[in-house]
């Protein structure tokens, strides 16, 4: 008897549209043959079943379920496409495991935990993993400009703690530039993460489960034409994305250890897409993204496809890793 698969998509935060591609791609995907495939858009004014004539269905949230022409859906797997809250804060995974609904991320605190940029730098950095020199600011505090550039230096990163896609994201040149950058991090998040500027290669790379053990998936090599990897480059064709990236055996190697090394001691499990920037060929752990871009033409896909993983192996894995937990 098939499996239902709800895939969830959409999210309360900036990302919602890019969410709902990365969703569609999963549903193109999956063998229908081999499961019964549903989209459920998770939105902030409504939950709801869209078959494929965009007609809505509402979710009953005591047990996440639809009713379809008086029949009642319910789910064996969630697959989760939500890219930001709730999806990659890890808040709707703890509802499905209140109400048993087995799911294709990692258990909800590590992907609370990796959603937090400044709690994931505090545990990795425990482990000797190297990163940048930080800075932690909450909305409400007082700011000293020389003391946080005296310490980070100039140019230097400001960011919102809890956000993705690059939203929020300013590269600080001048004293000046701070406090507006502090102001465009604000409309994203409460808590904000300021860093010092990495010079050097940067590469992303794809750790996930696969057939029951961790793999680290070929490396790709970030090339901006922007001042730096922002959303304009990551989404609108401003970036070079070269997998396998053009490293050295050293620099591919150091870089491949760590990446697996972050996964284990982060506990996590299902996707993960993580960035480094290299200096002296020493590679700078920058963040992890649990729920990373689904389509086509994102990263993690990309690096699959040069492995000789197509993406219904893919999402297939990452559906059958959750009904075998």
């Amino acid at each position: 008897m098939k499996k239902n698969i709800a895939i969830i998509m959409g999210g309360y935060s900036s990302e919602v549209e890019i969410s709902l591609k990365s969703g569609a791609v999963v549903y193109k995907h999956l063998n229908k043959e081999k499961f019964n495939v549903f989209k459920v858009y998770i939105l902030k004014d409504k939950w709801v079943l869209v078959d494929n004539e965009n007609t809505e269905y509402p979710i009953n949230k005591h047990d996440f379920s639809a009713e379809i022409a008086g029949k009642k859906i319910t789910f064996d797997c969630v697959f989760n496409a939500i890219h930001g809250t709730p999806g990659e804060d890890g808040k709707i995974l703890a509802y499905f495991d209140l109400i048993g609904i087995k799911h294709t991320s990692a258990p909800f605190y590590q992907m609370a935990l990796t959603f937090n940029k400044r709690d994931t730098l505090s545990v990795v950095k425990q482990y000797g993993i190297p990163a940048a020199t930080s800075v932690y600011i909450n909305q409400g505090d007082q700011i000293n400009e020389d003391e946080i550039i005296n310490k980070v230096g100039l140019p230097c990163f400001v960011k919102p703690n809890n956000a993705g896609s690059s939203f929020g994201i300013s590269k600080v040149h001048t004293k000046e530039e701070l406090i507006p950058a502090l102001d465009i991090a604000y409309a994203e998040d409460s808590e904000i993460l300021i860093e010092s500027f990495l010079d050097g290669t940067e590469v992303s790379v794809g750790v996930i489960q696969y057939k029951g053990e961790t793999k680290v998936l070929p490396i790709t090599e970030i090339v901006s034409e922007n001042d730096f990897f922002d959303y304009e480059a990551k989404y609108e064709g401003k970036s070079q994305e070269i997998t396998p990236a053009r490293l050295t055996k050293k620099q591919e190697e150091s870089v491949t250890k760590v990446s697996k090394q972050v996964y284990e001691i982060l506990n996590m499990s299902g996707f993960s897409r993580s960035e480094y920037i290299f200096v002296n060929d020493v590679p700078h752990f920058l963040e992890m993204n649990t729920v990373p871009g689904l389509t086509e033409a994102s990263i993690l896909p990309q690096q699959a496809n040069y492995a000789g993983i197509t993406l219904t192996e893919l999402f297939d894995n990452a559906i059958q890793m959750a009904l075998n937990n």
